[in-house]
């Protein structure tokens, strides 16, 4: 005979149906193994589970306390972290000055639906790597199929979006924040005599680029040493990035002259959007006049005395502040896009710049396109690396999981991500879309922000930015 008080029994029926409308939520009924001890720890007390509290040896109890203090804590922000929310901090200027490098950011979970664990064996706030032991904070087995909770709604355009790095895939240890990709195809063309691909069919630019990228990687793996181990991570355990959506799923997408237009038609751009320019000056911007317009020391040290000019982004309020200090400015000049080393997709010969690129459709779950060499670059990492297909390329016919075809139909939503600061920003014109599976959540305010140019008693809290809503960052 059970003997529990009414107290006992109505906290455990509280917990109960939390619980259960929780696995309701995930619509996963492997939680219910979970039920028996609920019942356990409320009723029955079959279980001893503080059974140190009853030792007579002080230490025990203290150390057992701090033990049971601690165990609660991580299982409570591994699901909180999990479900609900997350903190992120801006690490790069690749959003300024939308959002600025310091700024902390409550990220929800529940605004895009948050994800099932695909890698539930890690520890809570540690992304991919333990600090001190320096080490992986996640164990690579069981891996579950990609699996999105019910949420309050979908990206929208212009919403500014945490992810995971869709090449951050395969990373260099010594060198994790680069593109392995990009960095292979750029060493490959180093180390190997430059061909000239005019004219070649889009089979042969395959080819050479191929050969670009198997000789890069081959100086990678002989140089563990400079870029260190290569190693593959899980998508949900891949580095957290934050930019703008700038194009949904369905769109065709092309920038012309920095303008991106969807559908042909011009997008808003943000009211913060940053360019790159050459300012001439007279002397050196002074650190006041720097600060009141929004200008980094990141920003002032690319300044070359030859040229008495800075080559540094900026807003048209700060441009327009520098041109009315003639005292000081002699005048300003646009710095044009280019292919900064090699955009999106590096197998193809393009043309496209950071300023003009495009179009290209963005692809939509459920729908099919028609596949050919010439646009198979643009779609083969989608296909082959996010959607887990095999694809070939053999004789100019394209086999995908041994099959010949000429079309593929997206199994998931795709979104193009941009930074606010268009010319300092690693984004999708470089690595191109990003899959659903990797959308992390929406940062819904800024609750600190710090300014790493200057001192705790000098204006390092940015207060006029405590609290303030992203969607109001336009």
């Amino acid at each position: 005979m059970i003997k529990a008080t009414r107290a006992q029994w109505i906290k455990f029926v509280i917990v109960l149906v939390l619980w259960l409308v929780f696995l309701v939520w995930l619509k996963s009924w492997l939680g219910l193994v979970v039920v028996p001890f609920i019942f356990d720890a409320y009723i029955t007390k079959k279980i001893p589970w503080t059974w140190w509290r009853k030792s007579k040896n002080p230490t025990v109890v203290t150390v057992m306390g701090w033990v049971d203090a601690i165990v609660f804590a991580l299982v409570a922000v591994y699901f909180v972290n999990l479900y609900f929310f997350q903190n992120y901090v801006i690490p790069s200027s690749s959003l300024e000055k939308s959002l600025l490098v310091g700024d902390y950011l409550f990220v929800s979970k529940l605004s895009y639906g948050p994800r099932v664990p695909q890698t539930p064996l890690h520890m809570p706030l540690a992304q991919h790597t333990l600090p001190v032991f320096n080490c992986k904070s996640y164990l690579e087995f069981p891996q579950w199929d990609y699996k999105r909770v019910k949420g309050l709604g979908d990206v929208q355009l212009n919403d500014i979006v945490v992810f995971n790095f869709p090449a951050g895939d395969t990373v260099m240890a010594n060198v994790p924040n680069d593109d392995i990709y990009r960095v292979s195809y750029q060493a490959g063309k180093e180390l190997t005599k430059p061909v000239d691909m005019t004219g070649m069919t889009p089979e042969q630019q395959r080819m050479v680029f191929d050969y670009y990228y198997q000789a890069g990687r081959k100086y990678i793996d002989e140089n563990a040493g400079t870029y260190g181990e290569v190693i593959a991570r899980p998508v949900d355990r891949r580095e957290n990035y934050v930019k703008r959506c700038v194009g949904l799923p369905g769109q065709t997408l092309e920038i012309k002259d920095r303008v991106v237009y969807l559908d042909g038609k011009a997008n808003k751009e943000p009211d913060n959007v940053q360019y790159r320019y050459l300012v001439k000056v007279h002397k050196a911007i002074p650190d006041d006049l720097a600060h009141e317009l929004g200008i980094s020391h990141e920003d002032l040290a690319y300044y070359y005395p030859e040229a008495s000019a800075y080559n540094i982004p900026l807003t048209e309020k700060a441009k327009a502040g520098l041109l009315a200090r003639k005292d000081i400015v002699a005048g300003i000049e646009n710095v044009p896009g280019d292919d900064a080393g090699g955009l999106y997709p590096l197998n193809k010969l393009t043309g496209w710049t950071t300023d003009n690129y495009g179009p290209l459709w963005i692809p939509k779950k459920g729908e099919t396109i028609r596949l050919t060499l010439d646009n198979l670059p643009v779609y083969e990492r989608p296909i082959h690396a996010y959607e887990g297909n095999d694809l070939k390329v053999k004789d100019g016919k394209i086999y995908i999981n041994g099959k010949e075809t000429n079309e593929y139909t997206f199994k998931m939503n795709y979104y193009w991500m941009m930074g606010d600061n268009r010319h300092n920003s690693a984004d999708s014109r470089f690595w191109g879309f990003v899959p659903e599976d990797h959308v992390v959540g929406k940062p819904i305010f800024i609750w600190l922000s710090l300014d790493p140019d200057r001192g705790w008693l000098d204006g390092k809290i940015r207060w006029n930015r405590l609290f303030s809503f992203v969607d109001n960052i336009k």
